[in-house]
C-alpha cells in the first residue's frame, strides 16, 4: 500500500519511502501545507510506516497500522490541546517528561504536535530536539513553518505538501461527490488551488444547505425584504449555537458570490444566483453586515437584536 493513500505529492511519497527502505528515521519531521493538503493524512501514514513491521511500509493491513490510522497505538501520541488557540508550554514540558519513559509496544515513540506553538513552546520543545532518545520522533503539523524559530525548524526534515494535478483532483472529487456537477466540481477544484480538502469543504457546504440559507438566498437575490423578514424573526428563537451556523452559512455563499463577480469560478449554485443578481458593492455590503452579525452572535449578543439588525441592514 505505501503511502499511495495520500494523493499527488509523488516525489516526497518517493523520497520518504527511500528513506524508510534504507532505516533511515528522522528524530522531527515538519509538515507543512494549507488546510485540506492532506497533513494529518501523511502524518498518520508517516507514524505507521516508522512503526510497521511488513516489508512494504505502511502496509496499511497489520494491527500497528490500523492502531495508527485510528489513533489508538499507544505509542502513537497526539499532542494538542482544543481548548486554547495553542499548545500551553506545560503541555509540551509533560510530553518531553513521557518521552524518557521507553515505547509500550514498538521500537519507536511518536509524538504528533497538531497545534500552535508559541515561542515558550518552541523552547521548550527545542531542548528535546537537542538531544532525543534514539527511539523518540515527532511530527509537528504547521500551515506556515516560517512561524516556527530557525532553531526549531532547521532540526527538522521539511515535508512539504503540494497542491494536486488538476486530473488527480477532479478524479478524486468525482469518486466522492458522483452526483455533483462537473461544473461544480471544477468551480471547487479552481477555487481550492489544488487542495483535495478545501475541495470538498466547498462542495460539502452545497450539500446541506438549510431552509433559511434557501430563503435568505432567494430573498437578498430579489430584494424581497418581506421574505428576509420572514426569514430573520423565527430565528430569533433560536439558540446561539443554532444561529452562528447560518449566519456563517451566507457569509460563505456572499463571500462566494463576490469571487464569483471577480472572475472566479462559484463552486456553489448558490453563489453563482447570488452573483447574478446583485452588484459587487451589494455583496460587500452584506459580507460586512454578516461579520459584524456573528462577532456580535459569538460575543454573546442578544440573538433577537442580531437578527432585527439583519432585517434592516440586508433589505
Amino acid at each position: 500500500m505505501g503511502f499511495r493513500r495520500l494523493l499527488g505529492n509523488d516525489q516526497l511519497k518517493q523520497n520518504l519511502t527511500n528513506a524508510l527502505h534504507s532505516g533511515h528515521i528522522s528524530h522531527f519531521y515538519l509538515i507543512s501545507g494549507p488546510t485540506g493538503s492532506g497533513r494529518h493524512t501523511l502524518a498518520r501514514l508517516l507514524a505507521a510506516a516508522i512503526l510497521c513491521q511488513e516489508q512494504a511500509k505502511p502496509c496499511l493491513r497489520c494491527s500497528i497500522c490500523r492502531k495508527v490510522m485510528a489513533n489508538t497505538h499507544p505509542d502513537f501520541i497526539t499532542v494538542n490541546d482544543p481548548t486554547h488557540k495553542a499548545i500551553p508550554v506545560d503541555m509540551i514540558r509533560d510530553m518531553r517528561d513521557d518521552l524518557f519513559i521507553r515505547p509500550n509496544e514498538a521500537m519507536h515513540k511518536i509524538y504528533m504536535i497538531d497545534q500552535e506553538l508559541r515561542v515558550e513552546g518552541q523552547n521548550a520543545l527545542l531542548k528535546v530536539l537537542e538531544e532525543p532518545p534514539k527511539y523518540g520522533v515527532f511530527i509537528l503539523i504547521t500551515d506556515n513553518p516560517e512561524n516556527l524559530l530557525p532553531t526549531v525548524r532547521s532540526r527538522g526534515t521539511p515535508l512539504q505538501l503540494q497542491p494536486l494535478p488538476e486530473s488527480v483532483l477532479m478524479q478524486a472529487l468525482a469518486e466522492e461527490f458522483p452526483t455533483a456537477a462537473k461544473e461544480d466540481l471544477r468551480a471547487a477544484a479552481i477555487r481550492s488551488c489544488g487542495f483535495l480538502g478545501q475541495a470538498k469543504n466547498l462542495l460539502d457546504g452545497s450539500a446541506a444547505v438549510s431552509p433559511q440559507t434557501e430563503n435568505f438566498v432567494k430573498s437578498f437575490s430579489q430584494q424581497d425584504a418581506l421574505l428576509l423578514v420572514q426569514t430573520l424573526v423565527p430565528m430569533e428563537k433560536f439558540k446561539r449555537d443554532q444561529v452562528i451556523p447560518i449566519l456563517q452559512q451566507w457569509l460563505s455563499l456572499l463571500e462566494g458570490a463576490l469571487a464569483c463577480r471577480a472572475g472566479m469560478p462559484g463552486a456553489d449554485p448558490l453563489s453563482r444566483t447570488l452573483s447574478a443578481n446583485r452588484t459587487s458593492r451589494d455583496l460587500m455590503q452584506a459580507i460586512n453586515c454578516l461579520q459584524k452579525a456573528i462577532l456580535y452572535a459569538q460575543g454573546n449578543g442578544s440573538i433577537a437584536t442580531i437578527c432585527g439588525y439583519l432585517s434592516w441592514a440586508l433589505r
